[in-house]
């Protein structure tokens, strides 16, 4: 089968859905690959290097449309971009498929089968493919570089010999993917960062970012304000109210507003209002990410940039992404080769739409002429654990009785154990040699008191505890190698070689995964 990308037909759209990497993972998968003349020019893509990748140039279009079986874009596609579509045809793009039910009636008339990438479902093995993640990434890094380029200060404070510039202070509102990166991003750049969101679960990872979460005096606020899909849910209108006041009180402080509010298929709610900017200073600036949808602040304009009277910039552009096409393409078009290798198992180059399973059936939005919007919750939860049952509250007596029947075991346990060791230890005395016995017996009793220190240590601690068991491990190799050159005879040597092969192993095998745990604390 053959996959293509049309030029993206919305004004200002700079992303492709297909660069020249994605297109050789594709080919791996048995596809062949063609794209529209011209398409990647806007991401920094040309023709010659997809050329290089071995993908088809198709000069126009229509042309594209007709010779390939599967068709990836960006945007939501027009009414003459789905009229192309054919009952064997697969379209992988945004839809919106809540917001726009002529499209859905479109290309279920058409017999076509489309999957919207916004729709993948936020499970774990389906990360790869969360393509409104890796676009609110995007948008919440440009988010910041754009307001740090219409502010007229430092991000970082700064004491010079001209004099002292204060940190810049910057406040986001949501803390969800586009937040969190907008918040990465201020810290990183030395501003004094705060950060609000309703559901409060997200004070830690705010906190772990090195910002300050702003926390309400308010009860519901320590209520589940979640919904399915990891979305905030709308709050109550006291909710509502307690937030407005602490954003009135935050107003005159802040030199930076950064807003990420949005729920999927509503409008943005008001949260930065008219009397809030009027108490901005002078020269502050407030990022709307929510511009799309009518914006999350009361004067925000979609797709311009206002100074008002008092001095305060709004940016509501909505297309942040665009903005870092070369970027944004390489993700996007990573979200949708990981897409094609789950829609090919076989890797033969066909797909096979199964829709038994979870995140193919949940971006499936039309299928075989039938709509498949909205789709039903994943059977593969996002915590899978079986809850306990409630076990039975017993009186003090039976504790102590529970404790008592505990020890007694243990205690038998261990005495066995011991009387074990201690028939087999004397079995051992009386067929060898003292000076063997007098090395046995410390071996039995450091393997013992080994054996008693590590299997104590919680499985969180056992990959600091390969610096101590490296130690050991070395000490155990020194003492082989003198006995292989002892002389000591074939069994000697032999259980020698053997000590250094598997505590070789344990030190190579306990630096590596050191090596890899401190690797995951370290900037990129």
């Amino acid at each position: 089968m053959r996959i293509g990308t049309p030029s993206e037909v919305e004004k200002g759209e700079n992303r492709v859905a297909m660069t020249p990497d994605s297109a050789r993972q594709l080919q791996k998968l048995g596809y062949e690959c063609a794209i529209e003349k011209g398409a990647g020019k806007p991401a920094g893509f040309s023709d010659a290097d997809y050329e290089a990748a071995g993908v088809a140039i198709i000069d126009t279009a229509e042309a594209l449309w007709a010779d390939v079986d599967i068709i990836a874009k960006v945007r939501i596609p027009t009414t003459s971009e789905l009229d192309r579509l054919t009952a064997d045809k697969t379209l992988i793009t945004f839809f919106n498929p809540g917001g726009n039910e002529a499209g859905l009636e479109q290309a279920k008339s058409k017999g076509a089968n489309v999957i919207a990438m916004e729709m993948v479902p936020r499970i774990s093995r389906a990360q790869k493919m969360d393509a409104l993640s890796s676009m609110a990434n995007i948008a919440g890094y440009r988010a910041v570089i754009e307001a740090g380029n219409n502010f007229g200060r430092f991000f970082t404070g700064q004491v010079t010999a001209a004099g002292k510039v204060p940190p810049a202070k910057v406040l986001v509102v949501g803390a969800g993917v586009a937040g969190l990166a907008a918040i990465g991003t201020s810290t990183s750049l030395g501003a004094i960062t705060l950060a609000f969101d309703v559901r409060p679960e997200v004070a830690e990872q705010v906190e772990s970012m090195g910002a300050e979460f702003v926390y309400l005096d308010f009860e519901e606020e320590q209520q589940d304000g979640a919904s399915t899909g990891g979305y905030a849910s709308v709050q109550s209108e006291e909710f509502r109210n307690a937030q407005l006041a602490k954003f009135r009180e935050l107003a005159p402080e802040v030199d930076i507003v950064i807003t990420t509010a949005l729920i999927p298929n509503r409008e943005a709610p008001e949260l930065w209002t008219k009397d809030m900017v009027d108490a901005m200073k002078p020269g502050s600036v407030i990022v709307d990410l929510a511009a799309e949808k009518g914006g999350n602040c009361k004067l925000t304009v979609a797709d311009e940039k206002i100074v008002t009277e008092n001095g305060v910039t709004i940016i509501g552009y909505t297309d942040f992404p665009s903005r870092m096409a070369t970027q944004a393409s390489t993700l996007y078009a990573t979200n949708i080769r990981h897409m094609m290798t789950d829609l090919t198992p076989e890797k033969d180059g066909q797909i096979n739409h199964d829709m038994e399973d979870d995140v193919i059936r949940g971006a499936t939005v039309t299928y075989q002429g039938e709509i498949t919007f909205p789709p039903p919750p994943p059977k593969v939860q996002a915590i899978a654990a079986k809850p306990k049952a409630a076990e039975p509250e017993l009186t003090p007596e039976e504790k102590r009785a529970a404790e008592v029947a505990a020890f007694k075991a243990q205690t038998k346990q261990q005495v066995t154990l011991l009387g074990v060791m201690a028939v087999l230890i004397l079995g051992v005395g009386l067929i060898a040699p003292a000076s063997f016995m007098q090395h046995f017996i410390v071996f039995v009793l450091s393997v013992f008191v080994g054996f008693q220190v590590i299997w104590g240590v919680a499985h969180s601690l056992h990959t600091p505890l390969m610096a101590v068991t490296n130690a050991i491990s070395s000490i155990i190799i020194l003492g082989a190698l003198m006995q292989i050159g002892s002389g000591g005879g074939f069994l000697v040597v032999l259980l020698a070689a053997i000590s250094v092969f598997f505590a070789g192993i344990n030190i190579f095998g306990g630096f590596l995964v050191t090596r890899r745990m401190l690797a995951m604390f370290q900037k990129s």
